[in-house]
């Protein structure tokens, strides 16, 4: 991530009994899900694309193609994580996300995901529908 850019999105997190382990601390899974869902909201209501919508009835798909993650400190039941999502590289069926998730101490872990849009039908890569394509061009600021 570049310290000069700013999030597209941002939400918070609370840190629940089960997404921890018997340590007390995040068991490592649970951030992926975390992850998933913080991007789930984000379509939904960042871009206002509703991705269940997304998914269901349009059969427009959003799998992860690349995941690198970097687990920099742990997360205890009761913290606050702040979840943040960068726009790395908008291509014409992909999208390279930098996401965040940073505790009072600093940055507790770090993703480098690429997502492809596909057809369900064919779950084959598709260029984004015009709607979300506009969305994430708002979202980059580039109109």
């Amino acid at each position: 991530m570049k310290s000069d850019a700013l999030p597209v999105f941002e939400r918070q997190e609370l840190v629940r009994f089960g997404h921890c382990d018997p340590a007390g601390i995040v068991f490592f899974p649970r951030y992926f899900e975390m992850l998933n869902a913080c991007v789930e909201d984000w379509f939904t209501q960042g871009l206002q694309v509703d991705y269940a919508q997304l998914l269901g009835a349009r059969r427009v798909g959003m799998p992860t193609v690349h995941l690198a993650t970097d687990f920099k400190r742990i997360s205890r039941m009761g913290e606050v994580l702040t979840q943040r999502i960068f726009i790395r590289k908008l291509g014409r069926t992909s999208l390279g996300l930098d996401v965040e998730f940073v505790g009072a101490d600093g940055l507790r872990v770090a993703f480098e995901q690429v997502l492809v849009c596909t057809s369900l039908e064919t779950h084959q890569p598709i260029p984004f529908p015009e709607d979300l394509r506009a969305a994430l061009l708002r979202a980059q600021g580039a109109l």
